[in-house]
């Protein structure tokens, strides 16, 4: 039943996806929004500390030719070619992409997050078939991108945007070639001008730096990344805002930090997170000899328990030892009154929930299919930062900010449920029916609790004026796992202070990297 509840989900969720992307009538909810034009160029912006290069200058690029010479001069009147005969998909190509680099690519992200967000069906002998980096086309194709592979995925392409942008703003500032429209007034500007620098283009080191990583990350999506990174550089030139010198120089600086944060990424231990049997056998013998009782999977048939070694990996934001002293105290015990207490609570709940909760549970849920907590909080960043006009190198380092505190939050939070191996609610006590199923892995502490606080907490300070939202849209996020039955209180409150105690790691670099608030 379950393989075919999951088989449903799947098939609605490609025939939806085709639907929309073949209807004319259908737009998404950022398609129309206007060309960004930003409040501040950040020209200084090579001056910021980079996040895994050593300096803004650690790759050269070489210095463009003057704007006089016959080459560049070619240059220009290949976008004039260009112009001269758009076609209407050209135009809405360049439409699209003048919304931003970032936004653009991380909208992208999270479509394939959403896409492989869906754990492997189980094999006719009752086993589990895992995802290979290897074959990643093979059935189940890799990855499985569950919350903390997502988290991961978000924070090292966010990150390696920011990296390559402070290199390319270094470079802008040092050369200052202008944009071509304000070069040539025959050349048509179909984006908002800018003063700043046109060479190396922002635009293509972002997509760049993209496709690099997301190769990495989504191997099985190659072609239709390349796809759009050549759609994306097509339309600045087409559109005024870089000649096709600028784009080389961008992309080839993208790919070389790219290659920095690939060779980081493939030694982060995030291959070695779903651990083996014996491991798994391990955790709930200690757990028993403690004299607790361990989590079990209530999947049928039994499904391995989702990447217990996650807290091993390599976090960005403070060290190893920092990541272990992170980790809260014990949940109460299973035979406790405190967590009897607790579980009554939970039982108590879900058997009286409003309309407005199950609305909460649902608003929250994030799960199968869906772009996972982290990306939730993309997406509500995202919103946000339409509204204030951030530049390019902006919105990479803010999302940064944000995706790095929500992975090492995932980090921290998986080595804790590992740590303590507490059973979920409804594993206690069968009459607990949980209104978004199961999560497959220990209940302390919460995950989505521990993602929330960290990003709310980061966000809070990137926007002082909208923290209070942003805390109380943690609030929510936290208590919507109580309402759904899957945590205990206690989960959720811990989740919520460890996540806030992350956050700041994110706000401490925030307020030292040169950018500002």
């Amino acid at each position: 039943m379950k393989k075919n509840l999951l088989l449903i989900v799947a098939i609605t969720s490609v025939l939806a996806t085709v639907a929309i992307s073949c209807s004319k009538s259908i737009t998404g909810r950022t398609d129309d929004i206007p060309a960004l034009a930003p409040a501040k160029t950040d020209s200084e912006a090579g001056n910021w500390k980079p996040i895994l290069l050593t300096s803004a200058t650690e790759f050269s690029v070489p210095a463009p030719a003057a704007t006089n010479t016959p080459d560049y001069i070619a240059q220009l009147n290949e976008i004039k070619s260009w112009q001269r005969e758009l076609t209407a998909e050209e135009k809405q190509i360049v439409q699209y992409w003048s919304a931003g680099a970032v936004l653009r690519w991380n909208e992208i992200l999270r479509g394939l997050v959403a896409k492989y967000n869906l754990p492997p069906y189980q094999n006719p002998d009752g086993t589990y078939p895992v995802p290979n980096a290897n074959n990643p086309l093979a059935y189940p194709q890799f990855p499985f991108a569950n919350p903390p592979y997502a988290a991961r995925a978000y924070a090292y392409i966010t990150a390696a945007q920011y990296d390559a942008l402070v290199a390319a703003y270094y470079y802008k500032k040092q050369y200052n070639r202008a944009a071509p429209y304000n070069v040539d007034p025959t050349v048509n500007a179909l984006i908002p001008k800018s003063d700043l620098a046109s060479y190396p283009s922002e635009d293509a080191v972002v997509a760049a730096v993209s496709v690099e990583m997301m190769k990495l990350m989504f191997p099985g999506e190659q072609d239709i990344i390349q796809q759009k990174a050549e759609e994306h550089k097509r339309a600045r030139i087409i559109a005024g805002a870089n000649v096709r010198s600028d784009i080389e120089a961008g992309e080839a600086l993208g790919k070389a930090v790219a290659q920095k944060f690939v060779t980081r990424a493939r030694g982060d231990r995030a291959g070695a997170a779903g651990g083996n049997q014996a491991l798994w056998a391990q955790l709930e013998n200690d757990t028993k000899a403690k004299g607790e009782i361990p989590w079990v999977s209530l999947e049928i048939p039994k499904r391995p328990p989702m990447l217990p070694v996650f807290g091993k990996v390599k976090t960005f934001l403070f060290d190893s030892l920092t990541a272990v002293s992170l980790r809260p105290g014990p949940p109460p015990s299973t035979g406790s009154e405190q967590m009897k207490k607790e579980l009554e609570e939970v039982y108590q709940t879900t058997k009286n929930l409003s309309r407005d909760k199950i609305a909460i549970v649902h608003f929250w849920a994030d799960g199968v299919a869906t772009y996972t907590p982290p990306g939730h909080w993309n997406a509500i960043a995202a919103d946000d930062f339409i509204a204030k006009k951030f530049s390019e190198v902006r919105w990479a380092r803010n999302l940064a900010l944000l995706n790095m505190a929500m992975m090492d939050a995932a980090i921290v939070c998986w080595d804790t449920k590992y740590y303590y191996f507490n059973p979920r609610p409804s594993q206690l006590d069968p009459r607990i029916k949980t209104l978004t199923g199961t999560p497959n892995f220990p209940s302390y502490m919460s995950g989505h609790s521990t993602f929330s606080a960290a990003a709310a907490t980061v966000l809070g300070h990137i926007l002082p004026d909208r923290a209070t939202t942003y805390n109380a849209m943690a609030q929510e996020a936290s208590l919507s796992r109580l309402y759904g039955g899957i945590h205990y209180r206690s989960d959720c409150e811990t989740g919520l202070l460890v996540g806030k105690n992350i956050g700041n790691y994110a706000v401490s670099r925030a307020q030292t990297d040169g950018a500002g608030n």
